[in-house]
């Protein structure tokens, strides 16, 4: 039998008395006898050998396995020849886009109508009436415009074309021997290839700071002018490709610049504006071929191509980095990412499933560094693609980014936390309008934070404590006042909304939580549903939380968040088992899809007070009786968290490993959903956060080390991880 060995090194900070035991051990004893007495190997994870065996390689045409290089602003996705020569060949797939988090376009308003005509539904709340943005009969058309504007449009695409030995339209066919690799260590993506019978090489990075891709280009294709680069240009989409070829009247494409080895080419459509300058070494030609499409074509007998593509919403006035500068940054940037912050190594545990664990924990961390890593919170399908008009879920981004501050990467989540600033006085004209104090948060979002209209979106709560956890994560990392005063405003805005939100019920001495509301598991009509088991527990949460910063900032205590926590009503159960909510005996018979929610109450939380035993059950119920196959991609890693917290770490790793439909991994690191959701990364942030939680620990867990692990057939080393809340 073997047993449960960990490395926990922190090469960021100290873990407390545990470290400092093993540092007096290893100073009087020496490094074997630290690790037969204690079970901690001294050695440092190699953590190129770590990342660099889950190198992506790839040697054929799958439409759901494209590849992206990006920065966190920015990504570019590609095919593989390493640029996106073939993107009708993805459309039924992962499309091949260009996104960006400035990238946003709105559809002309039909002069017809008026924003301001737009009226919202009133819903019956204890003697009130509350105007919410549901309502789409009678005014269905401006309905419509509302979800889809503002939506990420392709910025462009860049691809390769060349002079066919055969007639006909080229095709993926027409390339022989292809091999493709994500050097992830390096951010490098080579791709390789024969055509008409030549090898083709080409590299391609995103540079780590700019909206810029570099490409280098090798073969003598090139050298005899039957290989060059294309670039074309499509009009703005609120599809999942997020592109229309077919309106090219609609919008314009503008060579407004070229000199020695520079160009810029200006684009408009309609009140949108922005510019894409290019830069290539040695003598090539940049032709426009079409009303949106331009070649960059090298001279004679030059077999090398270097170009760099920089998107960006302002005109460059210096000329933009070389496509070898480009290279050498993202080499760097890389390097530095996998060299600092946390590492989890599973390779000598005798688990069959631990190789894919691992694999999917290290795609996990490149995806969500690339795509959910920006100033403002991420889509679910990230830069890659276009779902739900490009438009990001405010109760998702805990599932893309809280990762990062357990896996020591703290400002990969506050790069995105200014954003809350930025809308707040929206969010307080929101929580007003319906006759609440505090800001209420959006949930389906453009960059200027306006609610979308939705019959469900207004009507969810669990996104309000959001802000008040990110608070606190930061909180732990940097406990000093200067922290406190950074987010004190969020915190105690969030913590005003909340209090005032729920609703006495002096007949039984208790404070409710809707109706109306939808909980996390959406398919509950909001008239009907109150006090679900999650959000009851969260509310607690975030009051005593703001609570608990108002003293650490020298505050009085806000008597009313008090007393609404104190009198919160208790999480319903029923035949010895928690419920969606608590007017929801059906909860495992007619409601047993979606979101299995409740389970969050002890595993997302700390769950101060649910019953150990009950969730227990009910965790085992849902194993039994919930459709698997009608889930989403992070209620794996929920389940597997409350199984932790609960002392079933088999159960756990089963969570996270269930061989299911909605628990698809795909070659590339997504997480396939449904044909118009096949990248879905609250997944791959939510088993980040999960692993991290089940390695580290959790506060008031056991002290043993990854107490979230099995004791049989795992080896697990780790370090630089933060302990979870």
């Amino acid at each position: 039998m073997s047993v449960v060995r960990v490395s926990d090194r922190d090469t960021t900070k100290p873990l407390g008395n545990e470290l400092s035991r093993r540092q007096l051990l290893q100073a009087s004893l020496g490094v074997a006898a630290v690790r037969s007495m204690t079970g901690l190997a001294a050695e440092p994870i190699d953590r190129q050998a770590l990342v660099r065996r889950h190198t992506v390689v790839l040697h054929k045409w799958d439409p759901l396995a494209p590849l992206s290089v990006g920065n966190g602003e920015f990504a570019f996705t590609v095919d593989l020849t390493g640029l996106q020569t073939f993107p009708a060949f993805y459309e039924k797939g992962i499309p091949l886009c260009t996104l960006s988090n400035w990238g946003w376009h709105r559809f002309p308003l039909p002069t017809t109508l008026r924003v301001e005509d737009f009226q919202p539904e009133y819903y019956e709340c204890h003697g009130r009436k509350v105007p919410y943005w549901t309502r789409s009969k009678g005014q269905e058309e401006l309905y419509r415009w509302l979800r889809e504007n503002p939506h990420r449009f392709h910025l462009g695409l860049v691809g390769l074309a060349w002079r066919n030995t055969e007639p006909g339209t080229p095709t993926p066919d027409d390339l022989t021997g292809v091999r493709q690799e994500l050097d992830l260590w390096a951010g490098r993506l080579t791709s390789e290839f024969r055509l008409q019978g030549k090898p083709v090489m080409v590299e391609t990075c995103c540079h780590p700071q700019l909206d810029l891709i570099g490409v280098r280009i090798q073969s003598e294709l090139l050298a005899s002018r039957r290989l060059w680069v294309v670039l074309r240009f499509p009009y703005a989409s609120s599809e999942l490709s997020a592109a229309d070829w077919a309106r090219p009247q609609l919008h314009h494409s503008r060579l407004v610049g070229e000199s020695n080895g520079n160009a810029v080419i200006q684009r408009e459509l309609d009140t949108t504006t922005y510019f894409v300058a290019l830069r290539w070494d040695g003598s090539a030609e940049l032709v426009r071929d079409g009303t949106h499409e331009f070649s960059l074509r090298p001279a004679q007998g030059q077999a090398v191509l270097e170009l760099s593509v920089l998107f960006t919403p302002t005109r460059p006035t210096q000329p933009i980095p070389q496509a070898r500068e480009a290279l050498s940054a993202s080499e760097r940037f890389w390097e530095s990412f996998w060299s600092s912050g946390g590492a989890v190594e599973l390779s000598e545990s005798a688990d069959p499933r631990a190789k894919e664990l691992e694999r999917r924990l290290v795609l996990s961390q490149y995806l969500t560094a690339i795509q959910c890593s920006g100033s403002l919170p991420p889509q679910e399908s990230g830069l890659t693609c276009n779902s739900w008009y490009g438009k990001f879920h405010l109760e998702m981004h805990w599932w893309h980014a809280t990762h990062f501050a357990l896996w020591g990467r703290l400002p990969l989540l506050e790069r995105s936390l200014p954003w809350y600033r930025k809308i707040l006085p929206k969010a307080k004209q929101t929580a007003s309008w319906q006759g609440y104090r505090g800001a209420r948060w959006p949930k389906m979002v453009g960059p200027e934070g306006d609610e979308s209209p939705s019959p469900i979106g207004p009507l969810l709560i669990w996104q309000q404590p959001h802000p008040i956890f990110y608070a606190e994560l930061c909180y732990r990392e940097r406990p000093r006042r200067a922290t406190l005063e950074q987010y004190a405003e969020i915190v105690f805005e969030s913590a005003e909304f909340m209090a005032s939100y729920a609703t006495e019920d002096t007949s039984r001495g208790r404070y409710v939580l809707g109706p109306p509301l939808i909980p996390a598991q959406e398919n509950h009509p909001p008239q009907s549903t109150w006090n679900p088991t999650f959000e009851l527990e969260y509310w607690l949460w975030g009051l005593e939380t703001a609570l608990r910063w108002r003293k650490r900032m020298g505050l009085e205590p806000e008597p009313f968040w008090q007393a609404v926590a104190r009198k919160l009503s208790q999480p319903p159960v029923a035949q010895g088992v928690y419920l969606a909510h608590e007017n929801c005996p059906e909860t495992f018979s007619q409601k047993n899809y979606d979101h299995p929610s409740m389970l969050a109450a002890l595993g997302m939380l700390p769950g101060k007070r649910i019953d150990r035993e009950t969730m227990r059950r009910t965790l085992l119920k849902v194993m039994r009786e919930w459709q698997w196959d009608r889930t989403w991609g992070w209620d794996y890693p929920m389940a597997a968290m409350t199984a932790a917290r609960l002392g079933e770490p088999e159960m756990a790793i089963d969570f996270l490993l269930m061989d299911t439909p909605k628990n698809r991994w795909l070659p590339n690191g997504h997480v396939w959903q449904r044909p118009n959701l096949p990248v879905y990364l609250p997944a791959n942030g939510g088993l980040l956060y999960a692993v991290a939680l089940m390695a580290k620990g959790w506060d008031g867990g056991p002290q043993r080390l990854a107490p979230g692990f099995p004791t049989r057939n795992w080896v697990v080393r780790f370090e630089g991880l933060r302990q979870a809340i």
